[in-house]
């Protein structure tokens, strides 16, 4: 991981989670901008990094998901408080995946699961 080009592209990755963690007092908007970077640039990086793009789109798929699911359960009366609970499980759900994928991309690691729903 001497090559400088690959050391920007580790930088690139690592705004992306970066963009994501900021995503969660902006409303999800920075999240749109590090999901589109993931897209544009994950095809140009190193295998390894590939993992961490790969592992960051599907983390935005899946978080828009359970954003869905919360929204319809918000619009029930009765299962409002459930809504809540999964709101509450994305911002634990989304920091955690962000922290780890830091951790793992400061040791010049590939992720070791990118298609995890949870935490790999």
């Amino acid at each position: 991981m001497n090559d400088p080009s690959s050391s920007n592209m580790a930088n690139t990755a690592k705004l992306v989670y970066i963009l994501y963690l900021v995503g969660l007092v902006t409303g999800g908007l920075t999240m749109l901008i590090g999901v589109a970077m993931a897209y544009i640039n994950r095809n140009d990086a190193p295998e390894w990094l590939q993992t961490h793009y790969r592992f960051q789109i599907r983390g935005f798929w899946i978080g828009l998901f359970y954003g869905f699911l919360a929204m319809l359960f918000a619009f029930t009366i009765i299962l409002m408080p459930l809504a809540w609970l999964i709101v509450m499980f994305m911002f634990v759900w989304v920091i955690v995946r962000c922290v780890k994928g830091i951790q793992v991309l400061d040791k010049n690691a590939a992720y070791p699961k990118p298609t995890s729903w949870m935490f790999g």
